[in-house]
């Protein structure tokens, strides 16, 4: 991020330059939007909390402007197309926030596109035996969630041309999913099977892996947030989890279950700051 410079009028006489006015879009789905953790800036359209990590990025980056266009439920078309609000209201694509004069693009993507939280909820078992989600969705040596993962892969890769067709200035960075479940879960606090527990991380890091060999191959930043999140997951007791169980424990404003507490949206903000 640019900052005020250094610029000569005529010889050896030095001014201050106008600094470079900062813009920054938010985009992206729930994880990034923190959908129903209050305070909300848009409940009814998105779910959209006033502490995401967007907001707090810009409030420590002192940005001249914000866009943050991130929502709940978004896919990745819903960067082209519009999205019918979760209760009410339309939001516009959210390439339509980007411009000539965008400086800094965060995006948090991909979970809805591969159905991350509908594989979760699949796996709930609320007797310690009963059906494996994993063996379900590996017959026959096939595994459903890992071939779709590895289908989208390349989206992420249109993704970050596309942006940078909209916003050629721009700085951008990709934003990962952080840990989950710790390893062999914690039923029946979140009642999935050990393996299927595995089976759940296992697939979110599968996402965030080729979140960051896309990011490479296209020239964009990735910021990882499976690692700083360890020890942070949905097993931890209140005031160390920084996401939410299928209760949520509203004690720290969050109303989302398998999702980002206030804790967790303010955690990744440096992280992404590391890689500015």
């Amino acid at each position: 991020m640019a900052g005020t410079a250094l610029t000569f009028v005529g010889i050896g006489t030095p001014a201050l330059a106008t600094a470079e006015r900062q813009v920054y879009v938010a985009m992206g789905d729930s994880f990034s939007a923190g959908s129903v953790v209050l305070p909300q800036s848009d409940l009814l359209t998105c779910a959209r909390s006033a502490i995401n990590y967007a907001g707090l990025l810009a409030k420590q980056l002192d940005v001249d402007e914000l866009r943050d266009v991130t929502c709940g439920a978004a896919t990745t078309s819903h960067f082209t197309n519009p999205q019918k609000g979760i209760v009410s209201g339309t939001n516009p694509p959210q390439y339509d926030a980007l411009s000539a004069d965008t400086t800094l693009v965060t995006v948090g993507i991909g979970g809805n596109d591969v159905g991350l939280v509908g594989l979760a909820t699949s796996c709930v078992n609320l007797l310690p035996v009963g059906t494996s989600c994993k063996a379900a969705n590996t017959t026959g040596g096939v595994d459903k969630y890992a071939a779709k993962i590895d289908a989208f892969a390349a989206t992420y890769g249109t993704v970050i041309e596309q942006i940078r067709l909209r916003a050629p200035r721009a700085e951008i960075v990709m934003v990962g999913y952080p840990t989950g479940i710790k390893p062999g879960g914690c039923w029946p606090l979140v009642p999935v099977l050990p393996q299927d527990a595995d089976y759940i991380q296992a697939n979110i890091d599968r996402l965030n892996a080729r979140m960051a060999e896309q990011s490479a191959a296209h020239g964009a930043k990735y910021v990882d947030i499976r690692t700083p999140s360890i020890g942070h997951d949905a097993c931890q007791p209140i005031g160390v989890k920084w996401i939410e169980g299928l209760i949520p424990s509203v004690v720290n404003n969050s109303f989302a279950p398998l999702h980002p507490n206030a804790a967790g949206l303010a955690a990744v903000v440096p992280s992404i700051r590391k890689v500015l």
